[in-house]
């Protein structure tokens, strides 16, 4: 059992192991964002301080903390601060949890169901995008949201996805070895393990401001993105407006998502959705914020679908800016042939590390 001290120590102690790049790039090279306890670059993994609560029925509650609304909370506990999720309290977005007597989050509403089979099929060769079939491998039930608030005066929001629901400790740390069962735990999970108080998940490359970046996708608002993303599927999320962009009173990030990008494992522009399927390789979407760069970070990132032109000369696309002037010159366009812009989707993706 770890308490609330235990796991503010275990934040306060842990360290960064990052291996170096397949390319060669050094230690110097990578900004850890997230306290954990190892980054595997090569492999593209970020092991973490698993933590439990329960909720007031007595199931155990698995999860992690990747960001926070508060900079002294968030430098506390070594995990991302977002200004922005100060924005996001509306409707059912931001559910309450309370600080039990042994020191363990007690939450009163929102479970996780993992026994779904994730599934993905891809469309036909040459139109792999929209897939044929996809279902995600988890279902958050109508109360269930990531944000939480701790005590009826907390007001910090925090980040905590949930891995693992009503699962013992001897039942998961059978998964010590890396062997996990996808029926009991979220399909990021790549290692979990209660009596070492960590698990291991599996990271998505990316782009922001023309540098790489990686990021760990753990829920949509949308089903069919929730399986494309190994995501919980968790409708509650989508009571925060996805169209404000970086507006004062916006709780979201843009992130942009390339539709039919150039695809082909060799080819090195590709990139998108298309690619992923067809692929089977990261989408590399690209955003804009990252944390400890400006405040308009936030792990909540509105989809904003972006589609070549027919006789578009496509490129790899690194930045915002990029992606912005490349909409200047006709390259490319929304999914209506209007502007890009967002299109009501919402994906959690807190960052756990970026290139220099």
């Amino acid at each position: 059992m770890m308490t609330k001290t235990g796991f503010l120590r275990m934040f306060a102690a842990a360290v960064f192991v990052v291996s170096a790049f397949s390319t060669g790039a050094s230690l110097a090279q990578t900004v850890p964002l997230v306290r954990a306890v190892e980054i595997d670059a090569v492999g593209g993994t970020v092991s973490l301080p698993l933590l439990k609560g329960r909720m007031t029925g007595g199931e155990n509650v698995w999860y992690v903390l990747l960001d926070v609304s508060d900079r002294e909370t968030a430098d506390r506990l070594g995990i991302n601060f977002s200004e922005k999720l100060n924005n996001a309290d509306i409707g059912g977005a931001v559910r309450r949890a309370e600080l039990g007597p042994d020191g363990e989050l007690v939450f009163d509403a929102g479970s996780v169901d993992f026994q779904p089979e994730r599934i993905v099929e891809s469309g036909p060769k040459g139109r792999p995008f929209p897939p044929l079939r996809a279902q995600p491998g988890s279902v958050g039930d109508e109360d269930y949201t990531p944000l939480l608030r701790v005590g009826a005066t907390g007001r910090a929001i925090f980040n905590a996805p949930v891995l693992a629901f009503d699962v013992d400790d001897e039942t998961l740390n059978g998964f010590c070895t890396g062997e996990s069962d996808y029926h009991l735990v979220h399909d990021k999970v790549v290692r979990i393990c209660p009596r070492d108080g960590t698990v291991t998940l599996s990271l998505t490359a990316g782009f922001a401001g023309g540098k790489s970046l990686s990021y760990v996708s753990t829920e949509s608002n949308v089903a069919l993105v929730a399986a494309l993303e190994g995501a919980t599927h968790a409708p509650r999320m989508g009571d925060v407006p996805a169209d404000l962009d970086d507006a004062p009173w916006s709780a979201v990030e843009p992130i942009y998502v390339v539709i039919n990008g150039e695809t082909g494992v060799d080819k090195t522009a590709r990139q998108g959705l298309a690619s992923a399927l067809a692929d089977g390789l990261p989408p590399l979407n690209i955003t804009g914020d990252v944390p400890g760069l400006g405040l308009g970070y936030s792990p909540l990132w509105a989809s904003h679908p972006v589609v070549w032109g027919k006789d578009a000369k496509r490129v790899l696309i690194r930045s915002e800016a990029q992606l912005r002037a490349l909409e200047m010159a006709g390259a490319i366009h929304g999914v209506d042939g209007g502007a890009v812009r967002a299109d009501g989707i919402l994906v959690n993706c807190p960052v756990i590390f970026r290139r220099q």
